[in-house]
Order: C-alpha cells, then structure tokens, then sequence
C-alpha cells in the first residue's frame, strides 16, 4: 500500500495504537490526521486538555520524521477529503461503542469507495466490546462478576511498538493549526500521552496499594489516570498487562470493559433505563438540581464532591458514589440529569462508563441490588473520618476542625440540607 489515513479519535497516542502501527507497516505515507468537530459539546476542562493531548501528539509524531495533520468539521467527510487529496488506499482508526462513534465508522464506510476502512476494535478497551458473550445467552454480559471471570482468561495481543520512523506523502498537505490551549481552568492534570505516562510510572510504584487506600478521599489515592485513558493518552492493554500487582486496579480497568460491551449491546444506555422493570418515578425541581449542580446542597461530603468537579473537571470515585446517589435517592431527581452534568464537566465522562455508573447507582442498571443507597453522613464519617477532604473544596467550612465539619449547622450558618 502507497498510502493510509490514520483517523486518531480516543487513541491519541503513538504506544500501543494498533491502527497506527498497521498504517506503519503496510503502507509506505501514513497520513496521522485529526478532526475537531465543533458539534461536540465540550468544557473549558476538556477543550484545554484535548488541546495539551494534540500538541503532545504533534509533537511525538514530529520526532519521528511525521506531523500531526489537524482539520475541522465532520470527522467521516474530513477523513475522506483528506484520502482523496493524498489518494490513499486505505483509511485506520480505533473503534468505539457510542452511538457517535458508530455513525461516523459507518459514514466512513459507505463514503470510502475502493478505499478500504479499517477499525481496530480492541484499542480503547482491553478487550473487544463484542468479543465476550454469556454461556446462558445474550449479546452481552449484564453481571459484573462473571463478566470478570471471562475477561481475565481472555487471551490478549501483544502491545503494539511505537513505529521507527512514518512518512508523509509527497503531496502537499498544511499541517493545520492546533487549537489553543488558552486560560481555561488548569484542573489537575496536563493532557498527553507524554503526561499521562510520567504519571502511570508514578503509579505503579504504589499501585500494589490501591485496594486498600482508593477510598481514601482526602489521601487522594487514587491514579487519577481515567483523562489519560478517556482521550487515549494510555493504552488500556498495557495498564492491564503492567498494573497486575493489583487486583483491585485491574478490576476497575475491566469495569470499563464491562461498561462498554453493555453500551455495544444496549446503544440507548444514555437515555433509558437498562432494567426493563426500573421503577421510575422522578420528581423534576430546578432549584434543587441547581444546588446539587453548584455543590451548595447543604451537606458539606455532597457539596465537596460537586466543587472538585466544578474546579478540576475530575472527581474522586467514592465521591461520585455519594453525589449521584444523593441527587436519586435522597432528592429523588431524575439520573439522565446528573449524568448529563457529569458529561459536561468531567475529563473523563465517556458515554458507557459515566452512563453505566449513573445507571448503577439509580438502581436502574446492572446493579444486583438496585435499591440500595449511600448514606452521606456515614460515608463522609467512614471515608473522610477528620473532614479534611470536605475543608478541601468547601472553603466556608476551613475554621471548622475535625469530622464536626460533616453537620456544621450548629456550629455555622452553613445552609442546613435540602431534600
């Protein structure tokens, strides 16, 4: 092959992406070409980040005799404009589960022509989304548990190498301008894969202690590595395959999985319930969604979370088990609205793991117990037992010491809890 497209989509990396390394090594001009589409909503998070990522990217690809060609518009006609300037034969990219990324892989397709389309499906996830099925039948796992048993015996590829040296055709091709990375809020992290595997090194030298300290939240204890892995700055293979010290990690890496083979099977995950028998009964109260929403809900643990994520675009896992259940079984408001927040604001809020999670926690997902709830005070006593992570995000709270900060009221004109 003379010539391939690379459409780098959530894989903005050049370890392991098997779509780059096949371009590599069939084809003698490898074209890496990034599309922005204006019709995705974003954040200020996740336009600095994505910003931070393509720079990276840019740069990796420079170091290797390449560029990194930037278009915006529509993904799937960009895409094949740019094939048709540089007549490639072939078009590579990752594939992915949500309903966007399967209308441009199908678009792509049926505009390519004799151009072939090739999706490599076990690059955002470590294993295939549809590779797994059910002994009982079923398209798809809907229990965790046995789903985990399956995906651990799986037999998995090896990581793709970072190719030598790529190529660009001789036909003349602009580059295209980088977005800015602009004054938006700095958050936690810096996007790109250069970043994101400084921090993953980092990791793994206290990885074998995440099951006992992820629920730590003002130890902060976590990777905090799921932006890395939502933009593809981290392979998933890789991270499984080095992260094996913890269970508790790997597991969290095969609930990603998990959450996509369920959104592969049940594309309408972000906008009905899963459970076919969910009991649905919201109540619809703006005010009460907005405080939620600005973390001025009166319970310091729920509004701490809320504050992290308005601040650095990211949230501690426990944090989001607390929040999200706070606004379904505590204000009984409609999960498809926190959801659609969350999408909002987080780094990370891929549509099978945010979606699958509030679907979990509503109780109209694949939990087994779906009536269960978080009591925020005893979660704010359990998992912040001296109020340091609520002092943290809630700066009204600061003068007040020790775990009376979790039911300040008496002590301070800190609003007493809605709902």
């Amino acid at each position: 092959m003379r010539t391939a497209v690379v459409l780098f989509t959530r894989d903005l990396r050049l370890h392991d992406n098997p779509a780059l390394a096949a371009a590599a090594r069939a084809a003698e001009h490898v074209v890496p070409l990034f599309v922005r589409d204006p019709a995705v909503r974003s954040s200020p998070h996740r336009d600095r980040f994505l910003a931070e990522c393509l720079a990276d990217l840019r740069n990796a690809l420079r170091d290797k005799g390449s560029d990194l060609i930037v278009r915006e518009g529509d993904p799937a006609e960009e895409a094949l404009r740019v094939a048709s300037t540089v007549d490639a034969e072939g078009i590579a990219l990752a594939g992915d589960v949500s309903a966007y990324a399967r209308r441009r892989e199908r678009r792509l397709v049926e505009g390519a022509g004799r151009r072939a389309v090739k999706v490599f499906r076990d690059s955002v996830t470590v294993v295939e989304p549809g590779k797994l099925k059910p002994t009982g039948g079923g398209d798809h796992y809907r229990v965790f548990t046995p789903y985990f048993r399956a995906w651990e015996k799986v037999r998995r590829r090896d990581a793709e190498q970072v190719p030598h040296a790529l190529r660009l055709p001789p036909e003349k091709l602009h580059s295209g301008r980088l977005p800015a990375i602009g004054d938006g809020p700095q958050g936690y992290a810096v996007g790109g894969e250069t970043a994101g595997r400084a921090r993953f090194h980092r990791w793994l030298e206290r990885v074998a202690d995440y099951g006992d300290r992820h629920d730590d939240m003002p130890g902060d204890a976590t990777s905090r590595i799921s932006p890395y892995l939502h933009f593809g700055c981290l392979s998933p293979l890789e991270l499984a395959a080095r992260a094996k010290a913890s269970e508790a990690f790997v597991r969290q890496l095969c609930w990603r999985d998990f959450y996509a083979q369920v959104l592969h099977g049940f594309g309408d995950l972000r906008v009905k319930a899963y459970r076919a028998n969910a009991r649905e009964e919201w109540h619809y109260e703006d005010d009460a969604l907005e405080a939620w929403q600005q973390g001025h809900t009166g319970v310091p643990i729920v509004d701490a979370g809320m504050r992290q994520l308005l601040a650095e675009g990211w949230m501690h896992n426990r944090a989001r088990l607390i929040t999200a259940s706070f606004l379904t079984k505590q204000l009984n408001l409609d999960w498809r609205a926190g959801a659609a927040w969350y999408d909002s604001l987080l780094l990370d809020a891929d549509v099978a793991n945010n979606y699958g999670n509030w679907q979990w926690v509503a109780g109209t997902g694949n939990d087994t117990k779906p009536y269960r709830r978080f009591n925020p005070f005893r979660q704010a006593y359990r998992f912040d037992p001296k109020g340091d992570y609520v002092r943290r995000y809630v700066p009204e709270l600061r003068g007040v010491a020790g775990k009376a900060v979790h039911e300040p009221w008496d002590l301070t004109d800190y609003p007493k809890p809605i709902g």
